[in-house]
């Protein structure tokens, strides 16, 4: 794609070579800055952590900034989008909303007061399906899913690239998970408490989500289970801008069992389903999920995955995450989606600036 900058496609080792001089001279540290400079000015990491830019107006925003005032008559096309999003749709989504995860509580909570049987799995999963069928039309949601006869099989791990916390209710509308994740409190929690009696989700508590070996256990214990429902895991562990796809945490690569691999690609045109968590609460964020046109969106069932002899779990999660990114037409970058809210290490820092004094040693550039 066509950049703000040209950048060389030379590799740093070749470049070095090319060097004048057969003695380090101080202009050569300017390459370095100049690879520096361009590392910076295009980033390729922290901009996943912000909305993608737009290729035309939606009515919404002018790329990613509030409306910018250019004529008249698009003034008045906005201002009357405004009226119809926050005068009519927002109520009608905020009522089936409510309606959705009161539903979602009661039912669950009934379902749950009956034995462990079949009837009380059919039950928990018309209840779930139900549920988040209601929630997805509260968002408008327009959601195309192909290769249907690959939906993840009970006993097995449903892995997909993460954009927005409403991926999960995108998948449930399809079919029903178990989900994974850490105990919260509030509404959440009540949800997640009223759930997990009529479906066997894992909840963590915080001190035990720390615990890398009793997670593992436990999912290793469901995944043995084959009459349980496939776990659902967001292996990058934050949400990425609907562009690309980072690095997959290898503990949900180690548990064994059948991989069900998910691409999940929205379309800006009509919402920004992205959640920049490092900006905009839960509460602002789903005011403006409810207040855009729709939900728009692809999901691909891959075809299921296993762990060959000859790789270990980060090689496995390299090729399902590769396999996600062809088929959502997404950009796989190595880094960790960690970078979102943390700063990159001290020691990789040091480890670049070895190799830096490496490539100079080695092609005599040091005297």
């Amino acid at each position: 794609s066509q950049g703000i900058i040209e950048r060389d496609k030379t590799p740093m080792e070749k470049e070095i070579t090319l060097l004048h001089g057969a003695d380090f001279e101080f202009s050569h540290i300017f390459y370095f800055c100049r690879k520096g400079f361009e590392a910076i000015v295009e980033d390729e990491v922290t901009q996943r952590f912000s909305s993608e830019e737009l290729l035309s107006w939606n009515l919404l925003t002018r790329t990613n900034v509030n409306f910018h005032y250019i004529s008249l008559k698009l003034t008045v096309v906005w201002v009357i989008g405004v009226v119809v999003r926050y005068c009519f749709l927002l109520p009608l989504r905020f009522t089936l909303a409510a309606i959705g995860i009161t539903s979602m509580i009661v039912g669950t909570t009934v379902v749950g007061q009956l034995p462990n049987s079949s009837v009380k799995n059919y039950l928990s999963e018309v209840v779930h399906l139900t549920c988040s069928r209601i929630l997805v039309r509260a968002l408008s949601g327009t959601i195309h899913y192909h290769n249907k006869e690959n939906r993840p099989r009970k006993g097995g791990i449903c892995v997909a690239n993460h954009t927005s916390p409403i991926d999960a209710i995108i998948l449930t509308n399809d079919g029903c998970y178990a989900m994974v994740g850490q105990v919260h409190g509030g509404l959440m929690g009540i949800i997640q408490r009223a759930t997990v009696k009529a479906c066997p989700h894992v909840w963590f508590e915080r001190s035990e989500i720390k615990d890398r070996h009793l997670v593992t256990k436990r999912l290793r214990e469901h995944v043995a289970d084959k009459s349980k429902l496939p776990i659902l895991i967001f292996p990058e562990g934050t949400c990425i801008n609907n562009t690309s796809v980072m690095m997959f945490k290898k503990g949900s690569f180690e548990i064994g069992g059948t991989i069900y691999p998910v691409a999940i690609k929205y379309d800006p045109q009509f919402g920004d389903a992205f959640w920049n968590s490092s900006k905009y609460n839960i509460v602002s964020y789903l005011l403006r999920i409810m207040t855009s046109w729709a939900i728009v969106c692809n999901v691909w069932y891959l075809p299921p995955m296993v762990r060959k002899e000859d790789e270990d779990a980060v090689q496995f999660a390299n090729r399902v995450r590769s396999a996600i990114a062809r088929q959502g037409g997404l950009t796989e970058l190595p880094w960790d989606g960690g970078l979102k809210r943390a700063k990159v290490k001290d020691t990789f820092k040091e480890e670049q600036q070895k190799n830096y004094s490496k490539m100079l040693v080695r092609n005599g550039s040091v005297g």
